[in-house]
Formats: C-alpha cells, structure tokens, sequence
C-alpha cells in the first residue's frame, strides 16, 4: 500500500490528480492487495513513514545554461565580494524588483476587530477598487528600503525608482552601485542595462538567472509586505493602498537589521549537483 501511495494515479489508469487516503483505501481493495481496509488505518500506515499523497509541492529545473555564473555573482555580492575582490566601503548592493497586482478590495461590510474568544472577522464579499503596483529597492547590506506606487509597473516607473535612489547619498557619490534584478520586461537584457548605465554610469545591473527569483533578498521584504500590510485585504482604494504601504516601509526600516543570508555558493554547488543527478531529461524539463 506504501508503494501504491507513492506512484502516480495516472499510472494506474485512474482519473485522479493524486491519491488521497480514501481514493487508496479504493485502489488497496480493487487490486486485491486487502479485502477491506479503514482510511484511519491508511492514514496511520503513511504517516510512520511520512508519506503525504494527497500534498504537492511545484517545481523547476534551471533552464538557464549559465545559472551558476549568474547566480554565483549574486551570492558573492550578498557575501561582500565581485570578482573575487572584496567590497569598498563606498560600494553599495541593492535588491530590486516590482510587486504587482496589488488589489484594493472594497468589503462590502466594515471589518470587525478581534474580541475575546473571536477573531478578526472579515467580510467575505467586497467591491474591485483597483490594482496597484509598488516598486521597491533593498540596500542589501545596510538595510535600507526605498519605495514608490505606481498605477502599473513599467520601464518609465522602474527607472524612476533607480533615479530616487540614486540622486541621493551615499549613492550618488558611491564608486559603484550595484543592483540585483531579475529578468522582468522593465529591467531585462543588453538594453536595460545600456539605459540605466548612460543615466547612471556607476550603477552595475547583476541580472539573476532565468527563475531565480528566491535569489532576490526585496522577495524577502516583499513577503513581510504580504503578511503584515496585505493580509486580510481591506482598503477604502488605491490612495490607501499607496499610503500603507509607505507608511509600513518607513515604519519597517526603524527596526530592520540586514537578512541573515545564509546560501552560499557551496550550497549552490551542492544544489545544482543534485539536481542534475536526478533521473530527469533535464532538456525536456527546460
């Protein structure tokens, strides 16, 4: 039954996306393998073992064929190094990237702050008020963030946030800036890098490879956004959507530290090693 849970339904002729313990109770007893058997049973029998069928995770292979240069440099930077030289003290790294889509959901009723022995309580039912799109740069080093909204994202607001950031100190006067990006339409390519590089010679763009986007440390800054400013969504309209979450950054900056980065390029090593061992047309998968 074990080995039943971890092969795929498909591969028995069944119509199912992945077993659950009822659908293996099923299977267990048309196969024969028991005459009648408990989903309890079932469940018990798996979890000795760990085996969850009725989970799954996505995934993907690098597609990349430079992935571990790519990556490699970013990770040196995070570390304080480029081209195998130490930082200078007037070198900066920043982590920049776009979030979109930012919903302005309308409730339908006002919601209803926690009492005892209940929580916050949420209308379920709400009016489109928007989407927004809020654009941010993390100085990775000094724990720094720079934000702005704008009503889509795009070349025109991405190089505005370049250009806030750059035009103030240290970094209008910094030896070189460096900004981690990854492949968005706004900021991808030879081009990109010409336009940022002629309106600010000292800027260097460190492009992450193809799908590397847990790579970029402002994700990182992006998912507390999610959590404390985003979840639950209440908003009157985009103008508190915008207000929100320039006040949170202001109010997230007083207490932030640098992450703790903890990915080295051995554990990049050691990942790309294993994947590439693993029985897998990694040409197919690309």
């Amino acid at each position: 039954m074990k080995a039943l849970a971890c092969e795929l339904p498909r591969d028995h002729g069944l119509p199912l996306a992945r077993f659950s313990t009822a659908e293996l109770c099923r299977a267990v007893v048309a196969q024969g393998i028991v005459a009648a058997i408990s989903g309890t049973t079932v469940w018990r029998w798996l979890h000795e073992d760990a085996i969850h069928p009725w989970r799954h995770r996505s995934w993907i292979f690098p597609r990349d064929p430079a992935f571990a240069e790519k990556a490699g440099r970013v990770l040196d930077l995070y570390a304080g190094l480029w081209q195998g030289q130490p930082l200078a003290d007037n070198d900066y790294v920043l982590s920049a990237d776009e979030k979109t889509s930012i919903q302005a959901r309308v409730r339908c009723a006002a919601t209803e702050g926690p009492r005892p022995g209940r929580s916050m309580r949420v209308e379920f039912e709400y009016d489109r008020g928007g989407a927004w799109a809020y654009l941010a740069a993390w100085d990775v080093h000094r724990a720094k963030i720079f934000g702005r909204g704008a009503a889509q994202s795009g070349i025109a607001p991405f190089d505005d946030l370049v250009g806030m950031v750059m035009s103030q100190e240290p970094y209008r006067s910094a030896r070189r800036v460096f900004w981690v990006m990854d492949n968005g339409s706004a900021h991808r390519g030879t081009r990109s890098a010409e336009r940022l590089q002629t309106a600010w010679p000292t800027l260097i763009p460190v492009h992450l490879p193809v799908h590397a986007s847990w790579l970029n440390q402002i994700e990182i800054y992006f998912s507390v956004v999610q959590r404390k400013v985003l979840t639950p969504n209440d908003f009157s309209g985009l103008a508190e959507v915008n207000d929100r979450l320039l006040s949170f950054q202001e109010r997230y900056e007083r207490i932030a530290q640098p992450f703790e980065w903890r990915f080295t390029r051995s554990d990049l090593t050691n990942l790309l090693t294993r994947l590439h061992a693993a029985p897998t047309d990694l040409s197919h998968a690309a």
